[in-house]
């Protein structure tokens, strides 16, 4: 049995030929069987303009799965903090701990600043070859700057914000963040309060892809940190590096790491492959400026006429999508753990019929000892 806690990464996921209404109601029935099958966590990602993603409204989603759950911690992963003030954030999950005490997790994200100033100032992108470390894949980093820059993100980051607003520093709206939970939060000699939200019983998480800033304001304030291997598996190792070098005992005495992962677990590796071969095409065309679509089917995938340049656009997320039966998963995800350190694991799974999701899960938790 692995004593590591395995959690849940749900994009309230659209599927081709659904509507957004009952991916929300999927969302709440695998909450639901989650908790049954011992999951520690249940976080819901924040998407915009998503037709594939239901996840939007992610504070309103985190308060109607509480509702619907009594144990597991339900929380964001992550707030996109540059498109929001520290005051709104702190008032919604403040609100959400009033109804649900000691179960709500606020997971911040740098996205909206990152992708602000990366218009501004686009950095240089320098390509690394695939590597194997301690039996992880560490595939080629994937060029972002060419999606950063495309005019349907421009266009999206602008209406997320009201017009001329520019987002605020990152380390500084989390610091704005910390203060307002503890009630030490001042503008000048003005001591205000946010109500609720004040003295909530939140767990603050950062969430980063890099060894940027977010891994240094997750270290520098003693906050856990959650790494994504599943959008930046080529930059994992160097994210939670950072954040332990940067480590100073704050809100936790010593570093806490989570990492997630992309998976799909069936009866068999075969069943497996097929309930996963859509991934590709679903992330070809969030990678090509188009946004997530409705996740489709495998013979809508299997319909597809990959190009050459198509399947390098997506190599790097399809090369580490852990697939497979039970114990074929299960090993991926140790490896996966050893070679982080991670002192948690969190899991993303997507198929295009929900019962095949929710077993997913349910086989994973049986076969790493979380039921």
């Amino acid at each position: 049995m692995s004593l590591t806690p395995l959690s849940i990464l749900d994009l309230a996921p659209v599927l081709s030929g659904g509507t957004p209404a009952q991916a929300l109601r999927n969302t709440i029935d695998l909450a639901q069987q989650a908790e049954q099958a011992g999951y520690r966590r249940y976080w819901l990602a924040e998407h915009h303009f998503a037709p594939g993603v239901a996840s939007s409204a992610t504070a309103v989603l985190i308060g109607l799965v509480a509702a619907a759950t009594s144990r597991i911690r339900v929380g964001s992963g992550a707030v996109q903090l540059g498109h929001q003030t520290a005051v709104s954030v702190v008032e919604q999950f403040g609100t959400l701990d009033a109804f649900h005490p000691g179960r709500i997790d606020l997971g911040l994200g740098r996205s909206g600043q990152r992708k602000a100033q990366a218009l501004a100032a686009p950095p240089v992108f320098e390509p690394k070859p695939a590597r194997v470390v301690d039996g992880l894949l560490v595939p080629p980093a994937f060029n972002f700057l060419p999606l950063l820059a495309s005019p349907r993100l421009a266009a999206q980051t602008a209406v997320l914000q009201q017009p001329g607003a520019q987002s605020p520093d990152f380390a500084e709206q989390v610091g704005d963040i910390l203060a307002l939970l503890s009630g030490s939060y001042l503008v000048g000699d003005v001591d205000l309060h946010a109500v609720p939200g004040e003295g909530a019983d939140v767990e603050v998480w950062i969430l980063g892809s890099s060894a940027g800033q977010s891994a240094q304001v997750a270290g520098a304030l003693g906050l856990p940190f959650a790494a994504n291997y599943h959008v930046s598996p080529a930059s994992v190792l160097e994210a939670v590096e950072a954040y332990r070098e940067a480590f100073r005992p704050g809100v936790l005495d010593r570093p806490h790491v989570l990492v997630s992962a992309d998976a799909v677990v069936a009866p068999d590796d075969e069943t497996a492959r097929e309930l996963a071969s859509p991934y590709g095409l679903w992330v070809r065309s969030i990678r090509s400026g188009q946004g997530a679509p409705p996740f489709p089917s495998p013979a809508e995938a299997a319909a597809h006429a990959w190009t050459d340049e198509e399947r390098e656009l997506v190599a790097d997320r399809i090369d580490t999508q852990f697939v497979g039966a039970p114990e074929t998963v299960a090993e991926k995800l140790r490896i996966l753990r050893d070679a982080t350190g991670a002192d948690e694991l969190l899991v993303t799974t997507i198929t295009h019929d929900h019962a095949d999701r929710v077993r997913s899960y349910e086989l994973l938790a049986k076969e790493w000892g979380a039921a």
